[in-house]
């Protein structure tokens, strides 16, 4: 019994070594691919994880001239002050409404346009329409803002419409009923194109001869696509709905804040906008770090449990 074991460990020994070496003699004979990844890796390494070190200033009562170390330490008392707030509620109905919504309105609007370019017999027309809904992508978050304040101003084209038909003008960038509907829509107007653009991939890598099945068999258009399009790109809209999901939390700062002002606060005031009012302008540090490191946590809650829902129903998960 003890010669086998001696010889398994024998043989372990000589294998590890091998391993080891053919490790080292793969790095060196592909060494330029490896110089390729330590932009990168150091990338990740300094602006991503490096910064992690400073999470604990949301536990203590940071101070500039003590240092992050030097702090006297608080505890979750951070925590418990942003708990007991009175905007407390009202921040995380504006964070999780605005982002409900999106996802319930806006993550189907790209699928729905992938599936018509892709159903668009005319090449040109088909072109035409991508070019048409990729250019928004492309324009400034404050230009955008500034169309908005024109189009929605009380001297308007959007008012003079309304009044043209009998109605009265309305403030819709001062109204905090507007606020959310404009939010949303704009985004989808600005975005939808370019998100697009991953699921028409994925409709290009279908099998044809599963539409040409399907047409043997006599199914219409639309069973098509449900039958044979939206199968074929289940699992990339899968993919990016996780993705999205995991940064459920985190709202289009710049663009909420542009748009934000004292009369449309109550709908507008978000975590990431009162995160920057509160400890960039005001300087509570410790304070807003905290309210940060709760966010993130949710959104890793949300990832991780929907990426195991995803892997036990679908198949498809990220890990």
């Amino acid at each position: 019994m003890k010669s086998a074991q001696e010889g398994a460990a024998a043989a372990l020994s000589h294998i590890q070594p091998r391993r080891g070496s053919s490790l080292i003699r793969n790095i060196a004979k592909r060494y330029d691919l490896y110089l390729m990844l330590l932009l990168p890796v150091a990338w990740y390494l300094i602006f991503n994880y490096g910064p992690l070190y400073g999470l604990q200033i949301a536990f203590k009562n940071f101070n500039p001239a003590k240092g992050i170390f030097g702090s006297p330490w608080e505890g979750f008392g951070h925590f418990e002050r942003f708990f007991d707030s009175y905007y407390f509620w009202r921040l995380l109905w504006n964070t999780v409404s605005i982002n409900l919504f999106s996802l319930l309105i806006a993550f189907p609007v790209p699928i729905m346009l992938a599936l018509i370019v892709n159903e668009i017999r005319s090449k040109t027309f088909s072109k035409w329409l991508q070019n048409i809904t990729y250019i928004p992508h492309f324009i400034s978050v404050v230009v955008i803002v500034g169309i908005l304040n024109v189009f929605l101003s009380p001297t308007g084209p959007i008012n003079m419409m309304i009044e043209a038909f009998g109605g009265t003008s309305v403030r819709f960038m001062e109204a905090a009923g507007w606020f959310k509907t404009i939010f949303i829509s704009s985004n989808i107007w600005q975005n939808m194109g370019w998100q697009s653009i991953i699921y028409i991939a994925a409709l290009s890598g279908v099998n044809p001869q599963l539409y040409e099945a399907a047409k043997m068999d006599g199914a219409s258009r639309l069973r098509r696509i449900w039958h044979v399009s939206l199968p074929g790109i289940a699992p990339v809209i899968v993919i990016l709905l996780i993705l999205d999901i995991g940064h459920f939390m985190n709202v289009g700062f710049e663009k909420i804040l542009l748009m934000q002002n004292n009369l449309n606060l109550e709908s507008s005031d978000v975590i990431s906008t009162f995160v920057y009012t509160t400890g960039i302008l005001k300087g509570e540090y410790s304070y807003t770090a905290a309210i940060g490191l709760f966010n993130s946590v949710i959104n890793l809650i949300l990832l991780l449990m929907v990426n195991r829902f995803a892997r036990k129903t679908s198949e498809t998960s990220l890990w």
